[in-house]
C-alpha cells in the first residue's frame, strides 16, 4: 500500500537514538503539546508478551497518548521492514486523517529508511542458501565470505566489515539469486523520497551518561520481572531458537535459564552487549545527514521551536 500523492502532505516528526537516550520521554512530550499519536519503530517491541525486556512504554505513558505498532505480532511471526512500512502507512493515514499530528519514534534505523526512502526491489530470503553461506563462514571463516563478496560485489564489499555476516550473506543470498549485486538494486532504486515530509530529531547523550543509564535499565528490568517474562515465553511453545527469542536480553536470559552461565553473568553480558548495541545505532544514525541532533532534556526548549517552525 502506498500513500501516494496525499502522502506529501503529511508531516512526520521522527524521534531516533541510541537505546535508553530517552526517546519514548522526548515522543510523549511532543505528543502531548502538539496533538499527536505515537507510532513504534523498533524491532522488537512489536511483539506481543514482549515487554519488560524491550522497554515498552508503560501503563501511564499508554494512557496518556495512543501508541501504535505496540505487540502487534506473536513472536514466532516473521516481521520484515517491509511489514513495518505497510503497517506504519496504514497507521499513518489513520491518524492524519483524524487530525493529529504524527510522531515516530524508535531505534530500529532500517525501519525508519524503509519508511521514509523505501526499500529496494530485491527477492525474499532463501533459507537453503543462507545455510550454505553460513556453513562457510563456520568452516572457512568470515574472511572467507568476505572474499566472496568481494569478488561479485566489490562496492557493497568495501563497505562491510569482515565480521558483518548478516549483511554479507544477504548480499551473497541476492547475487546468487539474481545475478546482479545488491549495490546495482540500490543503484536503480537510490532509496527515492517516498513523500512523507519529515523532521528527524536525534537524541545526542555523552557516552558515560548513555551507559550508565544502560546499566540502571537492565537492573530494572531484572528487578521488575523480566526473567518471569521470559519464562512465560519459553512455556508457551517460543523456543530459544527464535529470532525474537534471540534478540538482545532475551538470549541471555535463556542461556541463564538453561544453566549455561549464573544470573550475575547473564546481567553482565546483556549490559556489554547493549552497550556495543547502542554504539552500532549510533553508527547507523550518524550516517544520515538529514538528523538534527540534540541533548534531551537539556535542549527542550530548542527542540520545541524546531518543531514549531516544521509545522508553521
Amino acid at each position: 500500500m502506498s500513500l501516494g500523492h496525499r502522502a506529501e502532505q503529511i508531516q512526520l516528526i521522527i524521534i531516533q537514538g541510541p537505546t535508553a537516550a530517552g526517546k519514548t520521554d522526548l515522543a510523549v512530550q511532543l505528543a502531548e503539546n502538539f496533538a499527536g499519536e505515537i507510532i513504534n519503530a523498533d524491532s522488537m517491541q512489536i511483539y506481543r508478551g514482549m515487554d519488560i525486556g524491550t522497554a515498552k512504554p508503560d501503563q501511564s505513558l499508554l494512557q496518556c497518548v495512543p501508541h501504535h505498532l505496540l505487540g502487534i505480532v506473536e513472536p514466532d511471526q516473521p516481521f520484515s521492514a517491509a511489514d513495518f512500512r505497510a503497517n506504519a502507512e496504514t497507521a499513518i493515514r489513520d491518524i492524519h486523517n483524524r487530525g493529529k499530528r504524527v510522531i515516530v519514534v524508535g531505534g530500529t534505523g532500517l525501519y525508519i529508511k524503509a519508511l521514509t526512502k523505501g526499500l529496494i526491489d530485491s527477492p525474499e530470503g532463501n533459507e537453503t542458501i543462507r545455510e550454505e553461506l553460513a556453513a562457510i563462514a563456520r568452516d572457512a571463516g568470515r574472511d572467507e565470505l568476505h572474499r566472496q563478496l568481494n569478488l561479485v560485489d566489490p562496492v557493497t564489499a568495501a563497505k562491510l566489515h569482515p565480521n558483518d555476516q548478516v549483511r554479507i550473506i544477504r548480499a551473497l543470498e541476492v547475487f546468487r539469486m539474481t545475478g546482479c549485486p545488491i549495490s546495482v538494486h540500490r543503484e536503480k532504486h537510490a532509496f527515492h523520497n517516498t513523500g512523507f515530509r519529515c523532521l528527524k530529531l536525534g537524541i545526542s547523550i555523552d557516552r558515560a551518561e548513555l551507559y550508565r543509564r544502560i546499566d540502571i535499565r537492565v537492573d530494572w528490568m531484572i528487578q521488575h520481572g523480566f526473567i518471569e517474562e521470559v519464562q512465560t515465553l519459553l512455556a508457551k511453545g517460543y523456543a530459544a531458537h527464535l529470532k525474537s527469542m534471540r534478540s538482545l536480553g532475551y538470549r541471555q536470559i535463556c542461556a541463564y535459564l538453561a544453566g549455561e552461565y549464573s544470573l550475575d553473568e547473564a546481567i553482565r553480558l546483556i549490559k556489554r552487549d547493549t552497550r556495543h548495541y547502542a554504539k552500532r545505532q549510533l553508527t547507523w544514525f550518524k550516517k544520515d545527514l538529514e538528523i538534527k541532533w540534540f541533548e534531551y532534556p537539556g535542549n527542550v526548549d530548542i527542540i520545541f521551536d524546531n518543531v514549531i517552525e516544521f509545522y508553521a
